[in-house]
């Protein structure tokens, strides 16, 4: 089917407005790819230190004759998701050495886990490490040994940062490989159960941790559908994994095989042959769009608001939240996965997936076909899925009918006609909302404000009994200039007995809340923030305030707001302790939220 007139709509906006930056950016990427084959340019005793490891290739690396790989890793294995990454790099390199190529670590880069830090002071170093781990990929890659680049990340922070990298090496051919989903463990529905439980001292601590502890059980992903699992998505439907390869578990025959297909197809895409495949050819407009496009289809996290935004300007694409909205307009909601719905992703995953849903997309003309992916030209490669034939991959046709319609829907049955994520305007703002698993009676609120400066007060009066009622929960001074702009996700547990409770109360806050934010109406990544004198900042206890997804608003409706006197609390406590010292110059210089909330982008 011939591409949505709206989708070119707003891909035509994207693009104008992206011209003079995008043509810029291309000119720097086509410049160094002029320059050839990266080693060609070291002299001797550079090469001769970069191989010294190498043992019997040091020959054709110093030769030129083989493509070489250089695998940029967040491997701990404290992360669940990125244990299994331990082994990758020498499986890579046997599969490099058998298409008669070489691969190397080329870096490490960090990856901290946002379920350890909700809550806690690490969660203000969260969003910063984005900015950081595209930093240190940057440090790997500037070697310049290289001819393709293998990123070996998946979650929330980890994966934007290692495309801000691969898009400022542009240049160079590269392929995200993942690890795949934990299996299923406790569900999710029954941990959120257990968690309001406890926020109301109905159990105790011991029963809350044998809950947690069977829901994140095993190596892998967690298997509910927040910013790791939207990035796994985010990769396919952009084109830069493999097709199939986002929701395969970790240490099974077919992972184990797409991790060697990765490799084969890394080597075929150099600059050495006749299939080079510069990352910076499948970041375009088009990419992007469909990114977006697959964000709203699935449900997705609101983080990817910030995170996308940054990775479109590493590329020399201007996104705004407009284009999230618009987008969502158009975008039918075909998947239920936890917060949106009770299936987990590997549900999702045996339901359909997403050679399911790009298939009915792309039919569905909401999706561009013709756009350049890491597997070759056009996206309907994506609607294929990974099979084994023996120990090699075959790519098969994908399942056009769902195999649990209460998981996915096709585009023209879905579960809602826009894909649930708003932009919100007016006084106090702009923000964004996330809708997808929020009641209807709930898209609009307007109650009196009970402000805050911290998750811990709001806890605080929680506990006191002084939010029975209806209320804007407003958490300020959370921006990214402010204190990182920490995840407020250790609300959500609280805010959603008040609204069982029959409260009719909404969050407004300058930080964020991921996509496992589920039925609590929030207004998030407010801008301007409260530390840079948005109008949040002079909000008082008792000011009406209007969350209004239906309309896209976001207003005080106190008269004389503005007027008042601006002062600033006391945000000491935020630059110490946990390494915050080292991030003064992060905060200093961290963008709005509406631009990325960026630091080097």
């Amino acid at each position: 089917m011939s591409l949505d007139t709206r989708i070119e709509e707003i891909t035509d906006r994207i693009r104008e407005r992206s011209r003079e930056t995008r043509e810029a950016y291309l000119a720097r990427m086509r410049a160094q790819a002029q320059q050839g084959p990266r080693r060609a340019h070291l002299d001797c005793g550079n090469q001769a230190h970069a191989y010294a490891a190498m043992g019997d290739a040091k020959d054709d690396l110093s030769a030129d004759r083989a493509p070489n790989i250089g695998i940029v890793t967040a491997y701990n294995d404290m992360l669940s998701a990125h244990q299994p990454f331990k082994d990758f790099p020498d499986r890579i390199k046997i599969a490099a050495r058998a298409a008669g190529a070489t691969a190397q670590v080329a870096g490490g880069v960090p990856a901290m886990c946002d379920g350890v830090t909700q809550g806690q002071q690490g969660m203000e170093l969260s969003l910063f490490s984005r900015d950081v781990i595209a930093l240190a990929a940057g440090v790997a890659l500037s070697h310049n040994t290289f001819d393709a680049a293998l990123y070996l990340g998946i979650c929330d922070k980890i994966v934007p940062g290692l495309v801000i990298a691969a898009a400022t090496f542009g240049y160079l051919p590269g392929i995200f490989v993942p690890a795949g989903p934990m299996t299923s463990g406790l569900p999710n529905e029954e941990k959120a159960r257990v968690r309001r439980e406890f926020a109301e001292g109905k159990i105790g601590r011991d029963e809350l941790m044998a809950a947690e502890m069977a829901s994140y059980h095993g190596p892998g992903t967690c298997t509910f559908y927040g910013t790791a699992n939207s990035n796994q998505m985010l990769m396919e439907f952009m084109g830069l994994h493999l097709p199939g390869a986002s929701f395969v578990n970790p240490n099974t025959p077919l992972r184990d095989a797409l991790t060697d297909a990765a490799t084969l197809r890394a080597t075929e895409i150099t600059g050495l042959g006749n299939a080079y495949t510069p990352v910076c050819d499948v970041l375009d407009e088009r990419a992007y769009v469909n990114g977006l496009v697959g964000l709203m289809a699935t449900g997705g996290s609101t983080n990817l608001v910030l995170h996308l935004i940054a990775m479109a300007r590493a590329s020399g694409v201007q996104l705004t939240c407009g284009d999230f909205d618009a987008v969502s307009d158009v975008t039918p909601l075909m998947a239920r996965v936890y917060p949106n719905g009770l299936a987990d992703v590997n549900h999702f995953h045996a339901a359909g997936g997403l050679p399911y849903m790009i298939g009915h997309l792309l039919d569905a003309g909401l999706l561009h076909e013709d756009v350049q992916t890491v597997a070759g030209q056009g996206l309907s490669a994506y609607a294929t899925e990974p099979r084994l034939a023996g120990d090699r991959i075959e790519w098969v046709a994908g399942p056009r009918e769902s195999q649990n319609d209460r998981i996915l829907k096709p585009p023209h049955e879905p579960f809602d006609g826009h894909g649930g994520l708003k932009q919100v305007r007016g006084n106090l703002g702009l923000g964004v909302m996330k809708i997808s698993a929020v009641a209807e009676d709930f898209h609009t609120i307007e109650a009196p404000a009970r402000v805050f400066h911290s998750q811990d007060a709001v806890k605080e009066a929680f506990r006191a009994g002084e939010l029975d009622r209806d209320c804007v929960v407003v958490v300020r001074y959370q921006g990214p200039r402010a204190n990182g702009m920490p995840e407020l996700h250790a609300l959500t547990p609280l805010l959603s007995v008040l609204l069982q409770r029959g409260h009719r109360v909404a969050l407004v806050t300058d930080g964020r809340m991921s996509g496992a934010s589920g039925k609590v109406p929030a207004a998030i990544h407010v801008a301007p923030e409260a530390l840079d004198g948005g109008l949040i900042a002079r909000l008082r206890d008792g000011d009406v305030v209007r969350v209004d997804a239906a309309n896209g608003t976001l207003d005080v409706l106190t008269d004389g707001v503005a007027e008042r006197e601006l002062t600033h609390p006391d945000l000491s406590a935020n630059e110490t302790g946990l390494g915050r010292e080292l991030f003064a110059l992060f905060r200093n210089s961290a963008g709005p939220a509406d631009r990325g909330a960026g630091v080097v982008i």
